[in-house]
């Protein structure tokens, strides 16, 4: 008996890298659901529900300017228990940044800069699906 595909969920503020990791990732045999960074944030998009419906194991999630803000984005989302045993992957113009606003807390299995590889994303998001969850 085939186990399901692994499914990964890709937020980000821009739909043309949506697009282009949904081509990556469906090559490599992934599911991939999706949003935009705006419509969770402008409350467009029931994240709770979304994530319920569609039981992504991974997320890649994109810091964007303005980072703080961005980022504080993530740690209420991360912080959702729906959000319990999945596994994070960062995407930055300013990877540094993102890592100086962590500080000592490490809430992700890998931060990737831009501009990337997108074979290093799909890379990170195949041995997020194996790893021990952060949280």
């Amino acid at each position: 008996m085939n186990a399901d595909p692994p499914v990964a969920a890709v937020i980000n503020t821009s739909p043309d890298i949506v697009d282009m990791l949904r081509v990556a990732f469906e090559s490599a045999g992934i599911v991939v659901v999706s949003t935009l960074t705006h419509l969770v944030r402008d409350g467009e998009i029931d994240l709770e529900r979304f994530v319920q419906q569609h039981q992504p194991q991974v997320i890649v999630y994109d810091i964007a300017p303005p980072y703080d803000a961005n980022y504080q984005l993530f740690e209420h989302i991360r912080r959702m228990p729906v959000m319990a045993g999945r596994q994070f992957i960062l995407t930055s113009t300013n990877s540094r940044q993102v890592e100086r606003l962590m500080g000592n807390n490490q809430p992700v299995y890998e931060i990737v800069g831009k501009p990337y590889d997108i074979d290093q994303v799909v890379a990170a998001t195949r041995e997020a699906f194996h790893a021990k969850p952060t949280r």
